[in-house]
């Protein structure tokens, strides 16, 4: 018998008047990641739960993580909805946030959470059958350790956040050493043509960075726990930031770079999942048809303009609702 898997999904309604009202007696300032990109609503949530519910029914428990505010369509009486409130979890002293890297890095502290759990954002969605071993096996997480180098691509991209993930790393583990302790977790036949990068980048001395698929993350609470105990300052620091700080921030793949890093990973083929960055009208049609992806991730993009969200938003529930027709047990 397999352990039991939780999922844990964020959610804000970026629409909410208290909440915005809250949110605009902070500071903001050029590295502070405050764009109304980040808290848009592209209305799509319930396939969330109608995707989880037909292609993961085996989750033991979905934690669902808010400020307080609520969907109005969410059945809050589901025996596997666990309604958690950021003031039920996360310290006192980095409260209020809307920083999502100081949520991600307290998930540990949810009551009941179990060790094992998978994190989705919301915009992370599950779109073909899962099975449990997808994720963990042997208590173990699941995952696909490509070497990486990390690149800017502009501004407000988060390549500094995931320096500084990597300077921890490389503190705690020396690459070549983990590397041959682990040789077939790093260079694996699930891999397929994305080995020729590990072996490129093998030379360097120190980690360079892993590939991030931008989906959902296979997280140990035990982990969690282990660089809290040895990190506290940093990781406080980043918690104290109202709003995620592009420059020295650390995020939640410092978790699953650290289980990379050591090894404790089992390795998945890397096609596994897909990000998707939602750009113009006819994206929609081209991410559904034919998807051979379990997980996808639909990533908002600043460059599209209010009237092309629009189109784009109600094109791509259509395309759910094709995907997703009958409700599920998590709706009112």
């Amino acid at each position: 018998m397999e352990d039991k898997i939780d999922f844990v999904i964020l959610w804000v309604d970026g629409n909410d008047p208290k909440w915005r009202e809250e949110r605009m007696k902070y500071r903001n300032d050029l590295y502070n990641d405050n764009r109304e990109v980040r808290f848009r609503d592209w209305d799509n949530l319930k396939y969330w739960f109608r995707g989880v519910e037909k292609y993961a029914p085996w989750v033991n428990k979905i934690h669902f993580v808010t400020w307080g505010h609520l969907p109005e369509f969410l059945n809050v009486n589901n025996p596997k909805l666990n309604i958690v409130n950021h003031k039920d979890f996360i310290p006192e002293q980095y409260l209020p946030t809307f920083n999502s890297n100081t949520i991600e890095l307290n998930l540990h502290r949810i009551k009941s959470l179990q060790e094992q759990f998978v994190y989705f954002n919301d915009d992370v969605f599950v779109i073909n059958k899962v099975k449990p071993t997808d994720f963990f096996k042997n208590g173990i997480p699941c995952d696909t350790a490509i070497l990486s180098p990390i690149i800017k691509e502009d501004k407000m991209g988060i390549a500094s956040i995931q320096m500084n993930n990597m300077g921890i790393i490389n503190h705690y583990y020396k690459k070549n050493k983990q590397i041959k302790q682990n040789v077939f977790k790093y260079f694996n036949f699930k891999y397929g043509i994305q080995n020729i990068k590990s072996v490129l980048l093998y030379p360097w001395e120190n980690f360079t960075g892993f590939y991030q698929f931008h989906i959902s993350s296979n997280l140990l609470k035990s982990t969690y726990e282990e660089i809290w105990s040895k990190e506290k300052d940093e990781l406080d620091y980043t918690c104290s930031h109202k709003f995620r700080d592009l420059r020295q921030d650390l995020n939640q793949w410092l978790i699953k770079d650290w289980q990379l890093a050591s090894g404790k990973f089992n390795p998945r083929k890397y096609h596994f999942g897909k990000l998707y960055m939602l750009q113009n009208e006819n994206d929609a049609k081209k991410i559904f048809k034919n998807n051979k992806y379990k997980i996808m991730c639909l990533n908002d993009s600043e460059d599209i303009s209010e009237e092309t969200f629009v189109r784009l938003r109600d094109d791509i529930k259509e395309q759910f609702n094709n995907l997703f027709p009958e409700k599920s047990s998590f709706e009112k």
